[in-house]
């Protein structure tokens, strides 16, 4: 945890890119405290906010993949099993935890590997669900990585907005005070979007059915 601690205090390219990689395993590495202060520090000129956005983002597809892979290949038995074990938890990780993303990923199939991204809890673990269902692996990585993307952008411009307000030695309690709000908000978008798209599914899937004659 010191070599993490010694990472979020000298944020670069390279460093954003392994946190944020292992934001999207199992290690425990809040990606709050990873893209917004580096979007803070670029608003002061000291890095590039799209390059932050994208290092942060190709991060998480690689952290990801690891987990689709894993999950791919090992299956359901041996992922419980760490889960369940002494390391998993040592990750802030159990059985119930995974059961929850994959009964999210469940509920709403591919689109969850976008939404999922976005809402506490089960972003780190989706890709988890998608390996252990054999999801295509070219729509997994494009669906995780607008699902990353968007949540880094969200980051990013906090971040960048906390630069106007906020000095640096208050900006760690300001992002997790904002992060609360921005999770709130987000959850409601999210579940908005999933209504939106099952009705939309059940209005084109009733137009498309031909009419029987009685």
């Amino acid at each position: 945890m010191n070599f993490i601690s010694s990472l979020l205090n000298n944020l670069n390219y390279p460093a954003i890119f392994f946190l944020m990689m292992l934001e999207s395993t199992v290690i425990p590495v809040p990606s709050e405290l990873v893209v917004s202060p580096a979007a803070y520090h670029a608003a002061g000129g000291n890095l590039n906010i799209w390059l932050v956005i994208l290092f942060a983002t190709l991060g998480a597809d690689v952290g990801a993949t690891i987990n689709y892979v894993v999950a791919y290949y090992v299956g359901r038995p041996v992922v419980y099993r760490f889960a369940n074990s002494r390391l998993g938890h040592l990750c802030l990780l159990n059985q119930e935890k995974v059961e929850k993303s994959e009964r999210y990923f469940d509920a709403h199939g591919k689109l969850a590997t976008i939404t999922g991204r976005l809402i506490p809890g089960i972003r780190h673990l989706i890709s988890i669900p998608a390996g252990l269902a054999k999801m295509h692996f070219g729509y997994f990585l494009l669906y995780t990585t607008v699902g990353a993307g968007c949540w880094n952008i969200i980051l990013a411009a906090l971040g960048w907005y906390l630069y106007t307000i906020v000095p640096e030695d208050q900006l760690q309690d300001k992002i997790l005070e904002y992060g609360d709000y921005i999770k709130y908000t987000i959850i409601a978008i999210v579940m908005l979007a999933v209504v939106w798209f099952v009705v939309r599914n059940y209005i084109r899937k009733k137009k498309t059915t031909p009419k029987t004659d009685d």
